[in-house]
């Protein structure tokens, strides 16, 4: 056989590592080939924990619920990576969870309290004199909804269920913001003739009265396409609204993640001109989840849309959790006990000559979680040595003999039938004994 033709591929003396796309120590930056025009000036971010996450089975109690605002705090600091939290007011943990956390607001906290109500004028007394400036309120969209969920059902009926509701919260001196529940199987001859409704009936009121929209993609049917008609296109949904007069700050669009679209659309609906993404931290929520909003601020901040927050502060959150519960999955993206963890020998191969080859960023700095492994059968000498280097601080060159010796003992194990990894704690006397000889013979 031959040798191969030369590629053509030209050699250069230095790497070509995009350094403005993959800074050393910042998360990953977006560098436009073609900026789109629509783009906000500045996105955020609310949330929805204390309501639809509640909603999706996260047992709260008033203390937790306050502890969870704080972590939100935490996270947030002076950045403004989430403006708003909306809280229940139907039981009197949530109004006291409410109450707490509009004193700590009050006293200096980055994130203001909003409330979530049925768009109905019995909910809309509930809100009046709570003291929170802003109310969201359900407002079914769809078909599937409106002519289902009233009697008799159809559209005109909803739409002046929800105007009644929109003029009582008007009149309490709140601004409404109008939840339009299941939006992307939604027609165009309910939206646009209700936010237009809408609009004209605020017009009489302060302009911090003036309402905002919520896009809600309930079941995770939208998608991120332009290209696709309406209602699944939430580019198209968004630039349609603006289109009717709303400006896109405000804009939120609220997803679920049915469909595993959940990030990519947040996105799309950013670059569409939407500046507000409704989720929750950690993506707790109805069957799969809301967005999740760390990872959507991730890249709200690599779009120099937003100030990246302190991401380290979400691994309190991640253990409160645990203590309920309701911990994130192992593999889950950025938290998970496993989202940094390789058991492959090729990549703490990569890990021990150049560890950015097998990391998307600066994990330990950024997240605050160490590059991690798990050692198997396919973990070879190179996830021994990167083990014993992230727990010791020391490189064991792959010709120690004691290192040798125990990598030939856990072969043995996973010959003799072993099945599960064996983690840095059960080898952790083991694996000391070796740096402690490699010292030893140093002197």
């Amino acid at each position: 056989m031959t040798a191969p033709a030369d590629a053509n591929v030209p050699d250069v003396s230095q790497p070509e590592l995009f350094m403005d796309s993959f800074p050393p120590h910042a998360l990953p930056q977006v560098m436009w080939a073609d900026r789109p025009d629509t783009l906000p000036a500045r996105a955020w971010t609310t949330e929805t924990t204390h309501r639809d996450g509640q909603q999706g089975g996260l047992p709260l109690t008033t203390e937790d619920g306050l502890a969870i605002y704080e972590h939100m705090g935490a996270f947030t600091g002076t950045t403004g990576a989430i403006r708003q939290a909306e809280f229940f007011v139907y039981r009197p943990a949530d109004r006291a969870m409410l109450e707490g956390a509009l004193e700590r607001w009050r006293s200096g906290h980055p994130v203001e309290p909003t409330t979530w109500i049925r768009a109905t004028r019995k909910d809309a007394d509930l809100v009046a004199g709570l003291g929170v400036r802003e109310t969201g309120m359900l407002a079914s969209a769809s078909d599937y909804h409106t002519f289902h969920k009233f009697t008799p059902g159809g559209r005109a009926q909803a739409a002046r269920t929800y105007l009644d509701a929109v003029l009582a919260v008007l009149d309490a001196g709140l601004r409404p913001r109008l939840h339009l529940e299941d939006a992307t199987r939604a027609p165009r001859e309910f939206i646009l003739p209700f936010v237009a409704a809408v609009q004209a009936l605020a017009a009489a009121y302060p302009p911090t009265q003036a309402p905002r929209f919520r896009i809600c993609d309930t079941l995770g049917l939208g998608v991120p396409w332009e290209g696709a008609a309406w209602p699944r296109s939430i580019p198209r949904q968004v630039q349609t609204l603006i289109e009717a007069g709303i400006p896109g700050d405000r804009l939120e669009f609220h997803p679920h993640n049915d469909t595993h679209l959940v990030v990519a659309n947040s996105l799309a609906a950013v670059l569409a001109g939407c500046a507000a993404i409704n989720g929750t931290l950690l993506g707790k929520g109805e069957r799969t989840g809301n967005a999740p909003l760390e990872g959507v601020l991730l890249h709200l901040s690599g779009l120099g849309l937003v100030d990246a927050p302190d991401f380290t502060a979400l691994n309190a959150l991640a253990a409160r959790y645990d203590a309920l519960g309701q911990g994130v999955p192992a593999k889950y993206p950025l938290y998970g006990r496993d989202a940094h963890r390789t058991r492959a020998g090729i990549h703490a191969d990569g890990l021990n000559k150049f560890w950015p080859m097998y990391a998307p960023f600066d994990v330990p700095r950024l997240l605050g979680r160490p590059l991690d492994l798990s050692l198997t059968k396919d973990s070879g000498l190179a996830g021994l040595i990167f083990l014993i280097w992230q727990h010791t601080g020391r490189r064991v060159a792959k010709s120690t003999p004691a290192l040798l010796a125990l990598h030939d003992q856990l072969n043995a194990e996973f010959d003799a039938g072993r099945q599960t990894a064996v983690e840095w704690e059960e080898i952790a006397d083991r694996a000391r004994a070796v740096v402690t000889g490699m010292v030893a013979s140093d002197e």
